[in-house]
């Protein structure tokens, strides 16, 4: 019976984890050239330009 290869199975976690590093770098250099992610969206309103008026309420 084979003996496992632990050197190489070491090798191949350390990859899989630069890769992973590398891709999470890349997300991260690209994240601001799309701009910054706005979640804080309030139901079907739009974004309003400075120095616009806040619609009334509707009632």
């Amino acid at each position: 019976m084979a003996t496992p290869n632990y050197s190489y199975e070491k090798r191949q976690r350390e990859l899989a984890k630069k890769r992973k590093a590398e891709e999470k770098r890349q997300k991260k250099v690209q994240r601001p050239e799309d701009g910054p992610s706005d979640d804080t969206s309030e139901g079907d309103s739009a974004p309003q330009p400075p120095g616009t008026p806040p619609a009334p309420p509707a009632g």
